[in-house]
């Protein structure tokens, strides 16, 4: 019974790391969902999908600027990468590989957004170009980091 009992708490221990990755797997995907959904609404307005309105756009914007000032590297947990876990996320492990590397597409992204922000309300042409500026950085990042 000892020897049972013993077991379990070896099995649930080793579990605690995975349940972390887990969750640091789904914050991560959660934060880069708000970030997709503000680039989407931003993009149906550049494209006239829906009206433009400024306060709108301004809006999404400063969600972009603010979501991107912030230290998010304590969610990129070494081991949660597509290789460890495949059905789980598509983050490449070479974001670990390379973490100075990707830390400069993070930080070209919030230059990106920058602009983006001061653009976004004076109308949708200047709207479009400062988000296909910022859609270029995603797009970078993406290539190298993130599985298809």
């Amino acid at each position: 019974m000892r020897t049972l009992a013993l077991a379990a708490i070896a099995a649930s221990l080793l579990a605690v790391p995975a349940l972390a990755n887990d969750k640091a797997i789904e914050a991560r995907q959660g934060h880069f969902k708000l970030l997709g959904a503000n680039m989407g609404a931003l993009a149906a307005m550049a494209k006239g999908q829906v009206e433009y309105d400024a306060k709108k756009a301004q809006m999404h914007a400063d969600n972009l600027f603010y979501m991107t000032k912030g230290n998010i590297g304590f969610l990129f947990v070494p081991g949660t990468d597509s290789t460890a876990m495949p059905d789980k996320t598509r983050a490449k492990k070479e974001i670990w590989d390379n973490f100075p590397e990707f830390g400069k597409k993070a930080g070209a992204l919030a230059e990106a957004v920058a602009m983006l922000q001061t653009e976004a309300g004076k109308g949708r042409a200047e709207l479009g170009k400062a988000l296909g500026q910022t859609g270029g950085t995603c797009k970078a990042c993406h290539d190298d980091f993130r599985d298809k």
